[in-house]
């Protein structure tokens, strides 16, 4: 089925909330008329009481494909996405082999045509050796340049200034900086291992990767877009919610994203979950989240992300240096996202701008991310009314679990369109796979 007329929607884009109809024909959104009837072989939804978002625009996902596909993939989790209220992604590189070639980009959109529920793009991840690729691959044959200004123990870490300036200089992709000072990181490593004998426990995460070696990419980021426009990732706390700017998206040469874990857990958290809530930049206080909610709403956060990372199950623990950074969002990311919303810290066409309007602007993603007549039906029915219990659903991310089993988030997505197709609806996947490669600009 490619026709659909959407009646009674609380369709929520562009600043405005409307009741209204929505017609799909052909892939895209046909028609936005308070008054649509029925045609010959349409299928009516009445989605009166419901919310009709534009999909999240995922800017940060890891979805492990290839050479880490033990942990995940792009059919997977690109389903559990789906399930999420996602209908684009944009995936980070550092796969194995890592995404730092234009080959290895190739390799990556040709293992997702065929297999992606949703939308796909991929970054092109900068490293030490690989300048004249960054030259070469221009907007349109990735999603964007992701440079990685410091990870412990990775080898594509790109934090020397000059070196940045070049590669900023030389590429036409969107530029996206993220990562922590590794020298700090280690030096809190040491200190940490010095206090205590024995095993460290899994709160000691936020101390080792501090708020200190949060600031890094910002830090970088700063003098780099008094040249061009760059956007910093995984805005984590209290001090770098103080250093950005308010504004609009359009407006900024600096702009700035932070996931959903950050926006949902604090270190109180640590108690009950332990190593499962191990990520980076670490999970802070509440005084930190409460300060990056307040920052999406005065518009100095710029984009919600879910920071999906999953390991399996066995590589979380139980010891806190062998345990791995990360955990699995994407099924839960628009009910996650919607508690914003449920606790009024966000309008409902706030929380759009920052899941999609936004993502689509700074990524130059044409026809996505807006509720719009001609644009693609990528569009995410919400029922604000029904409680998403988490556990009483199959998990569909290929690790098989999630942090956050046992909550009861404040909304649930009962269907998800994807180019005009129906891809979940009522707690069940339709087997339908139409996602598409983004058509990417330079944002």
């Amino acid at each position: 089925m490619s026709r659909w007329l959407i009646t009674n929607a609380r369709l929520v884009s562009d600043g405005e909330t409307t009741e209204t109809d929505v017609r799909i024909e052909r892939g895209r959104i046909d028609r936005i008329d308070g008054e649509l009837s029925a045609r010959p072989r349409e299928t009516v939804v009445d989605a009166r009481g419901r919310y009709l978002l534009p999909g999240m625009i995922d800017s940060w996902v890891h979805f492990r494909e290839p050479g880490l596909t033990r942990k995940g993939n792009i059919a997977s989790e690109s389903r559990a996405a789906a399930a999420g209220g996602i209908t684009s992604f944009l995936d980070l590189p550092d796969t194995l082999p890592a995404t730092t070639s234009r080959r290895a980009l190739a390799d990556k959109f040709s293992r997702a045509q065929g297999r992606s529920t949703t939308n796909y793009s991929f970054y092109l991840g900068a490293s030490a050796g690989n300048f004249e690729e960054v030259r070469s691959i221009t907007a349109g044959e990735a999603g964007g340049l992701c440079v990685c200004v410091g990870g412990h123990g990775r080898d594509d870490v790109v934090d020397d200034p000059e070196r940045l300036t070049e590669l900023v200089a030389a590429t036409s992709l969107p530029v996206t900086l993220h990562g922590e000072s590794n020298s700090i990181v280690a030096g809190n490593r040491t200190q940490a291992l010095a206090r205590h004998d024995g095993e460290l426990p899994a709160s000691i995460h936020a101390e080792i990767h501090s708020r200190e070696a949060a600031r890094a990419a910002l830090e970088l980021a700063r003098p780099l877009a008094q040249e061009r426009v760059v956007h910093v990732a995984g805005i984590s706390t209290l001090e770098e919610t103080e250093a950005l700017d308010a504004g609009d998206l359009r407006d900024k040469r600096l702009s700035a994203s932070v996931c959903l874990p950050h926006l949902y857990f604090m270190d109180a958290d640590y108690d009950t979950l332990g190593h499962l809530l191990k990520t980076d930049p670490a999970i802070q206080t509440a005084t930190d989240r409460r300060a990056l909610r307040r920052a999406l709403a005065d518009n100095r956060i710029d984009i919600i992300a879910s920071g999906h990372a999953p390991h399996l199950l066995r590589e979380k623990g139980p010891r806190y240096n062998a345990a791995a950074a990360g955990m699995p969002v994407v099924q839960f990311a628009l009910p996650v996202a919607w508690s914003l919303v449920a606790a009024r810290m966000l309008a409902p066409e706030k929380l759009v701008e920052k899941i999609a309007h936004n993502p689509a602007r700074r990524f130059g993603l044409a026809e996505r991310g807006f509720a719009r007549e001609g644009f693609w039906a990528d569009l995410v029915l919400l029922d604000a009314g029904r409680r998403c219990e988490v556990g009483k659903q199959a998990l569909l991310s290929q690790c098989g679990w999630t942090p956050f089993a046992g909550r009861k988030l404040p909304a649930t997505v009962t269907a998800t369109w994807i180019n005009g197709k129906l891809v979940w609806r009522e707690g069940l996947l339709t087997g339908q796979v139409p996602g598409r490669r983004l058509e990417t600009g330079p944002g």
